[in-house]
């Protein structure tokens, strides 16, 4: 007779450093375990201490406080009635023998059975594993109840050796803890590949993720059960803590007796989540009490007003209108409309005594010199100011409201539109700002339609618009994702089709705007490449657009021209 495991996927919302709060977790969902007739449970990567940990797990303290939790846990899984005989599958940081390791360990009924330190650590883009952590090198497989389980941890699934390495070893299903941050189209990534592992392993795999946002990285969760030919045949709710269940029969091989999905999502939903959850974890966890926007009548403020309404509640939230002189009444009504439409706080302060005191206490530093953008950016720091000041005052978090595409090519204002905690839209492209104020109104209508459909304007002199300065916005995002997220020159850019005058002006504009990139608040990452831990460019810098001409020109030796900078 097939023996029928059932384990528990524990999708948690872990904050990190919290080891204390944690490990509460466990236990909280462990009390559930017979409740919902799990035999063993598993949970997402560095459980204990939250992922990631940075530079915390170089604090003398860290070791101490995961002992005294493991100990915490070993104790009640013996002592628990509703954990006998269930399996508890955590993660932590571990140090022994002068080595830190990224570690998974079973507990059951008071003992440890296994432990496993993760071989293969991630060092690119937003991961810097190798700067805390020492390589394992061996399987991890242990038996319940005649079940040969074997354990890898988040990247170790990513290359093909630690999976065949504990199938080798005699491991019929496979437990995943992971600490996967999203980017759109990452779902798909991950279903690949845990379908490749499965069929080339013969074997299913249970792959668990966290949940919840950190700083500027947000998880999502989206836990799921492949089987071991290659089918997805459960998967928990992204955005969302959950626990759900599988059922394994296993004889020779073990098969997936489970079969439930969760709905598929599209694109502007699944983003449009990935925002609201990344807000509502940093102003939670960082204790503000509300959120305050300025609101401009523009797409950027209103999108993120709402996501902000969406994120902790609108009785929670000011919006703050501060006309000037060039501030056109349609931005004054649909700034108003939206706040009501939203059920926020309202205010106006008009910044015009404040501008005409700032220039007149510099009339004679500006004596005999002519107006230009100086006056625009004034605006934009009288209005910055406004909004820190209410934000000390009332313990509310700025949310800034700049896209990507306006902090690529810094359409912004040091101390002005870039002042705030945080920046829900900084890795937004433009293009993507309307499709998903779109998407929101379907929710409900609470953008004006006019905000949409009108061409974008930053309203700092007359009749102004944003193509004044920059390439239609579709061409420009363009331009900026072959750029930014893929590493193209810009022969390789003018190649696909772009005007090579067009490339070299957004592609300077990139490059000598980093200054202001490196001082703007932390946002949401939703791409592969966003700005932030991410994308680590020198700000001083004597690289030039221009010198790719001269080398393909053959201006020095050994020129060459590649896809990539």
């Amino acid at each position: 007779m097939p023996k029928t495991l059932r384990v528990a996927m524990a999708q948690i919302n872990t904050l990190v450093g919290d080891i204390r709060g944690n490990t509460e977790q466990v236990m909280a969902i462990a009390r559930r375990s017979q409740e919902i007739g799990a035999q063993v449970v598993v949970f997402p990567e560095l459980t204990l201490s939250g992922y990631p940990p940075e530079d915390l797990l170089l604090r003398a303290s860290m070791q101490l406080r995961v002992e005294a939790a493991l100990e915490r846990l070993q104790v009640f899984s013996g002592q628990e009635p509703a954990c006998r005989g269930v399996d508890l599958v955590v993660g932590f940081p571990f140090s022994e023998a002068g080595k830190r390791y990224n570690m998974a360990a079973v507990y059951r009924d008071g003992v440890c059975v296994a432990r496993y330190k993760k071989q293969k650590l991630p060092n690119y883009q937003v991961f810097d594993e190798m700067r805390y952590f020492d390589a394992g090198d061996s399987p991890c497989v242990y038996e319940h109840d005649g079940v040969r389980i074997g354990i890898t941890i988040c990247e170790d699934m990513w290359v093909e050796g630690p999976v065949r390495q504990a199938a080798a070893a005699g491991a019929q299903v496979m437990l995943n803890l992971n600490a996967s941050p999203f980017h759109l189209h990452k779902e798909l990534e991950r279903r690949e590949l845990l379908a490749l592992r499965a069929v080339e392993n013969n074997l299913p795999i249970v792959y668990v993720n966290q949940v919840g946002g950190q700083d500027e990285l947000v998880f999502d969760g989206g836990s799921m059960v492949m089987d071991r030919h290659g089918e997805c045949r459960v998967s928990l709710p992204s955005f969302e803590t959950a626990v759900g269940t599988v059922d394994i029969a296993c004889n020779s091989h073990c098969e997936i007796l489970s079969l439930s999905r969760a709905a598929e999502r599209g694109v502007e939903a699944t983003l449009y989540d990935a925002l609201v959850l990344g807000v509502r974890d940093y102003v939670e966890r960082n204790r503000f009490r509300g959120i305050v926007v300025g609101l401009s009548g523009g797409i950027d403020s209103a999108l993120t007003l709402a996501i902000a309404a969406d994120a902790i509640g609108p009785e929670r939230v000011e919006a703050v209108m501060m006309p000037f002189r060039y501030t056109s009444d349609m931005s004054i009504e649909d700034a108003e409309a939206e706040a009501r439409a939203l059920g926020v706080r309202y205010g106006t302060i008009s910044i015009e005594p404040m501008f005409d005191a700032f220039m007149a206490g510099l009339a004679d530093e500006f004596s005999g010199l002519s107006a230009d953008t100086t006056e625009e950016n004034l605006q934009a720091r009288c209005r910055g100011v406004l909004l820190m000041a209410i934000s000390n005052k009332k313990g509310a978090m700025v949310l800034s409201t700049g896209n990507k595409s306006e902090m690529a090519v810094g359409y912004s204002t040091l101390y002005g539109d870039l002042v705030g905690g945080f920046a829900v839209l900084k890795d937004v492209p433009k293009t993507m700002v309307f499709r998903l104020a779109g998407y929101r109104n379907e929710i409900a209508p609470v953008i004006p339609e006019r905000v949409i459909s009108r061409p974008p304007s930053a309203e700092l002199r007359p009749d102004q618009r944003d193509e004044d300065s920059l390439p239609p916005y579709d061409l420009l995002d363009a331009i900026l994702e072959l750029y930014i997220e893929k590493d193209c020159s810009a022969d390789v850019i003018v190649a696909k089709g772009y005007d090579r005058q067009v490339v070299h002006r957004v592609i300077r504009m990139v490059d000598t705007n980093e200054y202001k990139r490196r001082q703007a608040p932390i946002g949401v990452r939703v791409s592969q490449r966003a700005f932030g831990r991410d994308r680590r460019y020198p700000i001083t810098s004597g690289w030039d657009i221009a010198d790719e001409i001269v080398w393909k020109d053959g201006g020095g030796a050994g020129a060459t021209s590649s896809s990539a900078d």
